[in-house]
């Protein structure tokens, strides 16, 4: 009779609600200094709170060795402001863990799409385009650029770029393909790890003239000419295919990397193997450590 598998609660990283806590309970894992009070960023997080409040609640986790208080792990400079300004409360996201440089190696700071995200919800809350400008050091034209920024972009490019740092014109890039050509073009600026105008115009290049929006007018590119065009075309197309056959196997080789680190540490945990190649095969006993030494397969 087959056993029924065990099915693994799911542990959740915070708390199902946030909470409203005093201050002074909050215990900062970092000292906010002057000099840090000095910089742009901190003056734009003060007039941002200022204006239009707290959008993103800090993120702490219970101190367990001080029961009642907590330990902040996300928020130092947002909790700063609030002090600076006779705040004696603030509405927290509670964490379930409490290791900081975990849980801070998980966040990534303020993603262009996560701006676009704060902006819309500001103006949900009957905050002015005018007021979100002062507030952001903007002016009105870049922040009603941003508020529209992911009109024409679909949700599984959004997704794939939700918390990189990209530049704005991109994403005016991108609308001039088809969604699922701005779901390649992601996926390839995850994979380079490059996310600036200058690739997206590469990718666009690159792109086919039946996988952009308008089709039937021809791609104007600066400083290229249309043969140029054709080239960055077919070579792009070679990249892409080459890419996918590289992830498709990725897989097994990784799985056979795995084996094979694992066969050649036993056998180089034998004396009388490593003394026999020692005397006879000592270039292939260098190669055959220099695998078994691999931190991980993955590296």
């Amino acid at each position: 009779m087959a056993r029924k598998a065990s099915i693994l609660p799911v542990k959740m990283s915070f708390e199902a609600a946030g909470l409203r806590l005093a201050i002074a309970d909050i215990n900062p894992l970092r000292l906010v200094t002057a000099a840090v009070k000095r910089t742009p960023k901190y003056t734009q997080i003060a007039t941002s709170i200022r204006e239009v409040g707290i959008i993103e609640p800090p993120v702490v986790a219970h101190d367990r060795s001080n029961r009642g208080k907590y330990l902040l792990l996300d928020g130092h400079l947002r909790i700063e402001v609030l002090k600076e300004m006779g705040a004696t409360e603030v509405v927290c996201i509670i964490s379930t863990d409490d290791e900081a440089y975990t849980y801070n190696k998980r966040v990534s700071r303020l993603a262009i799409v996560q701006e676009h995200k704060m902006i819309l919800k500001a103006i949900e809350r009957g905050v002015s385009e005018e007021r979100i400008a002062k507030t952001l050091n903007l002016d009105i034209k870049t922040l009603q650029q941003k508020k529209r920024m992911l009109t024409g972009i679909c949700p599984e490019a959004v997704e794939l770029l939700k918390d990189k740092h990209v530049a704005l014109g991109t994403f005016w890039i991108f609308k001039k393909m088809v969604p699922f050509r701005q779901i390649e073009a992601a996926e390839l600026m995850v994979a380079m790890n490059k996310y600036t105008i200058s690739y997206a115009r590469s990718l666009l290049a690159a792109t086919p003239q039946d996988q952009l929006v308008e089709t039937g007018k021809p791609k104007a590119i600066k400083g290229l000419t249309d043969e140029q065009i054709s080239l960055m075309e077919r070579e792009s197309g070679n990249l892409e295919r080459e890419f996918k056959i590289a992830e498709q196997s990725y897989g097994t080789d990784h799985l056979d990397l795995v084996l094979a680190k694992g066969y050649l540490g036993s056998l180089l945990g034998n004396p009388r193997i490593v003394r026999y190649l020692v005397q006879n095969h000592r270039e292939i006993l260098v190669e055959f450590q220099k695998i078994a030494e691999l931190e991980t397969a993955a590296a």
